[in-house]
């Protein structure tokens, strides 16, 4: 348990059995009236957002989440394995957790499983992942006035936009939460 004097980005809340994690908040002193903690409220499963008004000083119920680094191993078919570094001890998590992140994890690679109570929440990859792109027609430049993109197929089996000045097998940085590119690996 903690108060709403407490917030702070990154808590995560458990709401009427549902886990909410703080995005942003703002404690408030009208001129008239009580204070009160305004704040932006993210659903870690569900990932929808909300905003929510408390009073100042307010009991909120607060949730103990561990992130810890693991290693991707392999998707068995029905789960995705990763690896505790430490004690060896392998997790599956379902895909539906996984969500996104899949088109963007090589075998052996590093990331932040979440977990509460020993349930995985979500799977968060590092702010960029290299990978090679196994598949791109050639760029034809023509008439236009901007730089121009073409699909790309990566390692991983996810297609992305790249610039025309791709080639296939060539190793590039992407963002894995939104499948930008972001430049070649030198």
């Amino acid at each position: 348990m903690a108060t709403t004097n407490d917030l702070k980005n990154g808590l995560v809340l458990n709401l009427d059995g549902q886990l909410w994690s703080v995005t942003s908040f703002q404690h408030v002193k009208p001129g008239k009236g009580a204070a009160f903690v305004r704040t932006t409220l993210k659903n870690v499963l569900s990932g929808k957002v909300v905003d929510k008004t408390f009073n100042a000083g307010v009991k909120v119920d607060t949730a103990n989440v561990d992130r810890s680094e693991m290693t991707y191993l392999y998707n068995d078919g029905a789960d995705y394995v990763f690896m505790e570094p430490d004690t060896y001890d392998q997790v599956g998590v379902s895909p539906e957790v996984v969500g996104t992140a899949a088109d963007y994890m090589l075998e052996n690679s590093t990331v932040v499983v979440a977990r509460h109570e020993g349930e995985p929440l979500y799977v968060e990859l590092p702010a960029s992942v290299e990978l090679r792109v196994s598949h791109t027609d050639p760029g034809v430049q023509g008439d236009r006035s901007t730089g121009g993109s073409k699909p790309a197929e990566l390692e991983t089996g996810a297609e992305i936009q790249v610039p025309l000045f791709i080639e296939t097998d060539e190793k590039i940085k992407v963002d894995p939460r939104d499948g930008r590119y972001l430049g070649r690996v030198k």
